[in-house]
């Protein structure tokens, strides 16, 4: 996982509920926790846009469904930070599934809707099947 070069802004803290943007079989996660968190005691830990999650899957296909799975957020509602002084903001607060967490490898094939910039700097597969980079 690489560095990003914006400020992002962890909107998102754990209980939160995700729409999945992929074709992996979830339709809505729950955050349960965030990897490589570093917080204060009795803080809840939050995520941030291009963040890996930990989530449980509410629901989907019956096969999916109360599994343990990681998720890269790609979207959230609250807005971030770019180095040159805009700021962005999306509609939803959305993540996609991840098969292998070491080679950042998506569970999906395709991605539906925008994907943040900040994801593909960190994750360059997900940049792959993106259609929409903003």
């Amino acid at each position: 996982m690489k560095a990003i070069s914006s400020k992002i802004t962890r909107g998102l803290p754990v209980g939160a509920r995700l729409t999945v943007a992929d074709n992996s079989g979830a339709k809505i996660v729950e955050i349960i926790g965030v990897k490589n968190y570093k917080g204060v005691k009795r803080r809840i830990a939050s995520a941030g846009i291009g963040d890996l999650v930990l989530c449980s899957v509410k629901t989907g296909n019956p096969d999916m469904r109360h599994k343990i799975v990681n998720c890269v957020i790609i979207r959230q509602r609250r807005e971030i930070r770019r180095p040159d002084g805009t700021r962005i903001k999306f509609h939803d607060n959305a993540a996609i599934v991840l098969r292998d967490v070491k080679e950042g490898l998506p569970k999906g094939s395709i991605i539906k809707g925008p994907v943040a910039k900040e994801v593909i700097e960190r994750w360059p597969k997900i940049g792959k099947i993106a259609n929409i980079v903003v």
